[in-house]
């Protein structure tokens, strides 16, 4: 085994092991249990640009959401708790998703410490999760940041950063959020039920299509 390859088997076990006994423990919330928990959401999408861990500008709306399913998360990289467990969620999610990922489904992670996470901190910190194409992680202005995470409703408080993921549909606008230690097949399920949406409601717009026909 190479020692990258072990670098990025000890710190998914790390962060699986945090998952299994979490408490949420960041800043004044210590010590709360990391209940997992989810609700609808509506986000907005602010028109701003960002960057990836490559250095290139990004629009999240128009580049990477578009008419994708989305999983998305918040972290930053000197996060010791949460934030590898909601990586380490995300990194088994497009493990079991296969080649979907980079297809019709997109993951997104964003950096909510945009002064100290750089495209090139997150392209490092991105190898300890990351098993293929079609996972961005974001970066930008604080400005920038400070109004994506308003739209999504997450707090850019570092003190107050409780593990949370988006699973939404581009297309349809339906998004939910899930808080807490989620199991990633709960994030699978959520995207195969918005797959199996976009299936009937063209189903039954093809069938309205051709009761109309003379």
């Amino acid at each position: 085994m190479t020692t990258r390859h072990a670098c990025r088997a000890l710190a998914l076990a790390l962060a699986l092991a945090l998952a299994g006994n979490l408490a949420l423990a960041h800043g004044d919330d210590a010590g709360q249990p990391a209940a997992a928990t989810q609700e609808k959401a509506s986000v907005r999408f602010a028109d701003v640009s960002l960057l990836n861990q490559d250095g290139m500008p990004v629009r999240l709306e128009q580049d990477l959401v578009g008419e994708h399913l989305v999983v998305m998360g918040f972290i930053y990289t000197r996060c010791t708790t949460v934030c590898p467990v909601v990586s380490a969620i995300m990194g088994k999610v497009q493990q079991q998703l296969g080649g979907r990922v980079g297809q019709d489904i997109q993951l997104v992670s964003i950096s909510v410490d945009p002064q100290h996470d750089d495209a090139r901190r997150l392209q490092r910190y991105a190898r300890a999760f990351q098993k293929g194409p079609g996972w961005s992680w974001l970066t930008g202005t604080p400005y920038a940041i400070g109004e994506t995470l308003k739209g999504l409703g997450f707090s850019a408080d570092l003190s107050r950063h409780p593990p949370l993921i988006l699973v939404g549909d581009g297309r349809s606008g339906h998004w939910r959020r899930y808080y807490g230690v989620t199991d990633p097949a709960v994030l699978i399920d959520e995207l195969n039920r918005l797959g199996a949406r976009r299936v009937h409601v063209k189903s039954t717009a093809i069938a309205d299509h051709h009761e109309v026909q003379p």
